[in-house]
């Protein structure tokens, strides 16, 4: 890709940070392993609703096979693949959606034709009007949400859970987190949500990441030099929350404090540009896991 597509693209680069006065810290291997469970839901999020609805899908599935799916959809196509259940070993709701696969046109144009929206105050209501999103991924999550809140309030019935885990990779990712937000305004204030998303791209502006990190519990995984997660470029008003974790060279995972944190262990200061990043990376390995069905 050239410097002037990847400005056109993603805006040029420049390093600006919320910094919280905490230091950067190593994950120790219980830590990594701990998010392996969530890695695998996520990876199972690129298989088609008929797999995940029988949860039949390989090591995607094999890996947490106490799963009970309650629902799925999409067609991998014009609407990415998501599924829900219930996890019994982790006491959690799952809630998984398709990341940006190259072999599929329209989720590659959905990435690309961007610019910062507010949200649908029918989906949203009462979400600060200073708050905006790109234009793309809001589309996106849009033509699931109502699906994927009646299989999440299903499934809370049906087991008498109150967690419910979020996850996704890539566009996927961005669609996790934008169903974050609209589920925590829809559930009962008893419900608890927390997020893990990989190779997340910026999702919105300075108040949509003050939000979530005022009103959510996200943890954002990005590996190595994945240029993703540093698109759109801030330049083009858009920032990351806080809750990175960078997986880096030596393969350590460290926990980035603040919204895109410039130092070079966190993915800003890591790959300041798109000239410096490594596509293969964004797939992973995620402590093992490459990301796809």
């Amino acid at each position: 890709m050239s410097y002037l597509l990847a400005v056109v693209l993603f805006g040029a680069p420049y390093i600006r940070a919320t910094t919280t006065g905490q230091s950067i810290t190593v994950l120790d291997s219980s830590q990594v392993d701990s998010y392996t469970p969530y890695t695998y839901y996520t990876s199972a999020g690129y298989c088609n609703a008929t797999q995940t609805l029988s949860w039949d899908c390989g090591t995607n599935c094999d890996a947490n096979l106490d799963f009970v799916p309650i629902a799925s959809g999409g067609n991998g196509d014009s609407v990415q693949y998501w599924y829900v259940g219930y996890d019994p070993s982790l006491k959690t709701v799952i809630v998984a959606h398709q990341g940006t696969d190259p072999s599929d046109i329209l989720p590659l144009l959905t990435d690309a034709d961007f610019f910062l929206t507010n949200l649908d105050s029918s989906l949203f209501p009462g979400i600060p009007s200073d708050i905006e999103v790109h234009n793309g991924f809001k589309d996106a999550q849009a033509l699931t949400a109502p699906d994927v809140l009646a299989a999440v309030q299903t499934t809370l019935s049906k087991y008498g859970a109150t967690t419910i885990t979020l996850v996704g990779h890539s566009l996927g990712a961005a669609i996790s987190l934008l169903d974050s937000v609209y589920l925590s305004l829809h559930l009962p204030s008893g419900a608890t949500l927390q997020t893990i998303t990989y190779g997340l791209p910026r999702v919105g502006n300075q108040a949509f990441a003050n939000y979530v990190d005022a009103n959510l519990h996200l943890t954002h995984i990005n590996n190595k030099e994945d240029p993703i997660p540093i698109c759109p470029g801030m330049s083009l008003g858009f920032v990351h929350p806080a809750g990175e974790v960078h997986i880096e060279d030596s393969d350590e995972w460290a926990a980035c404090p603040g919204q895109d944190n410039p130092s070079t262990q966190c993915i800003v200061g890591d790959v300041p540009t798109i000239l410096e990043s490594n596509e293969s990376d964004h797939d992973g390995p995620y402590n093992g896991i490459e990301m796809g069905c």
